[in-house]
């Protein structure tokens, strides 16, 4: 189990839910009304504060003084533009972070990245609302026919947990069959005998469940649909997976702050949030049961096991589901990559480059933060094939940036 110390993780424990606690509501919910880039319809969950506005387009191609990448001699070019970006809440802290600490690399270079939910973040994108999205659903085949050119840039693998409020019972473990059954509504008490199975000698408290799902468009949501409908039939046939389904029960919340909020409100309930947010607020992340049968914990590394057993298989748009991997003995079951959303053509040169340099920077400089925030890394094959990806974003068809390995 992931260590809950250190002052960063501190700090998130006071910022990932304090926005959320008025955004429980019941039943389902989905897209809204498109987010205007730069305003405030949305909260975010920073890591460490948010960059302040600043800036505009307009700039030059000169090599900025920064930190170079990996020992090269690659540095960010010396920007002046303002990059607006949407999307899904699982990596909000880790964005945050990285739009932090690039401020003192490319201090000509403002992003303003709003956690609206993957929904929300594919459509902002579509419709041309934003520079760059963010999401943990990638672009469907119908999707990307209304986004023609779209580029799937994975930036790190994440962990989606369960997460409850029983006070008194600790270390529950579950297994895929039980969890569908919860969120099914066939088991609605924490004594039932499907909990009571996966947890031997447990002493479970005769209480009522109470189910919380994400309201909105969701990432989370369709990593955690894409698990169940892999280990349950029923799930499968009667619910489905995606970023929005008809929950059979349960109370809806707005984004992960949002789920995390319920959870904590609410006496019995369970419900499912990426990692850091369970961690930083204190609440449970249990074992689940992966297809080899053991019970494993989310950390970094049976996430990094989990997106092992699919490099093998990995498509050249990189656009991958890892839940419930057939292989690794410690592989935690319910994961996924997330990916930030990248046009192949653009008009300004100067947000296409400065989009470029930024992530190309996350993906050489940004492990370290991405450890500390229990994000997994990505594997260096997938890296690699991330960064080629940058190299195929153009305006007026000339590519913006060339990977330094290639020049």
């Amino acid at each position: 189990m992931f260590s809950r110390s250190g002052k960063r993780l501190g700090t998130l424990l006071a910022l990932l839910v304090v926005a959320a606690l008025g955004l429980v509501a019941c039943g389902g919910g989905g897209d809204s009304t498109p987010t205007h880039a730069g305003g405030s319809g949305a909260t975010s969950t920073p890591a460490a504060g948010t960059p302040a506005r600043a800036g505009g387009s307009g700039a030059t191609s000169t090599p900025a003084a920064g930190t170079p990448a990996k020992g090269d001699s690659w540095a960010p070019r010396n920007l002046k533009v303002t990059l607006t970006g949407s999307g899904a809440s699982f990596p909000d802290p880790i964005y945050q972070r990285w739009i932090e600490d690039y401020r003192s690399v490319a201090p000509g270079v403002t992003i303003n990245y709003q956690s609206v939910g993957s929904g929300q973040g594919k459509n902002d994108f579509i419709n041309g609302v934003t520079d760059f999205g963010g999401t943990d659903a990638f672009m469907t085949d119908e999707e990307l026919a209304r986004a023609p050119g779209t580029l799937h840039i994975p930036t790190v693998l994440g962990a989606v947990t369960l997460t409850y409020n029983l006070p008194g019972v600790e270390g529950l473990r579950f297994s895929g069959p039980t969890i569908a059954k919860i969120f099914l509504g066939q088991v609605t008490s924490w004594n039932d005998p499907a909990i009571a199975a996966d947890n031997p000698g447990v002493e479970l408290p005769d209480q009522d469940i109470t189910v919380v799902h994400r309201s909105d468009g969701s990432g989370t949501t369709a990593i955690f649909t894409d698990y169940l409908s892999k280990v349950s039939d029923e799930w499968a046939s009667r619910v489905g997976s995606g970023t929005a389904v008809q929950w059979p029960v349960g109370i809806g919340a707005e984004k992960n702050p949002g789920v995390t909020a319920a959870v904590q409100q609410t006496p019995g309930a369970i419900g499912y949030v990426e990692l850091i947010y369970a961690l930083a607020n204190d609440l449970p992340a249990p074992a689940i049961q992966n297809a080899a049968g053991n019970y494993v914990e989310p950390s970094l590394e049976s996430v990094s096991e989990a997106a092992a057993g699919f490099l093998a298989e990995l498509p050249d748009d990189l656009r991958v589901s890892i839940t419930n991997p057939p292989e690794g003995e410690n592989a935690y079951p319910i994961a996924g990559f997330t990916w930030i959303l990248v046009r192949s053509e653009y008009q300004d040169e100067a947000k296409a480059q400065a989009l470029t340099d930024f992530l190309y920077w996350a993906l050489t400089q940004g492990d370290a933060s991405a450890r500390e925030l229990h994000y997994a890394p990505l594997p260096d094959p997938v890296r690699k094939l991330a960064i080629e990806k940058l190299g195929q974003v153009k305006v007026n068809g000339v590519p913006v940036f060339t990977p330094p390995a290639q020049q």
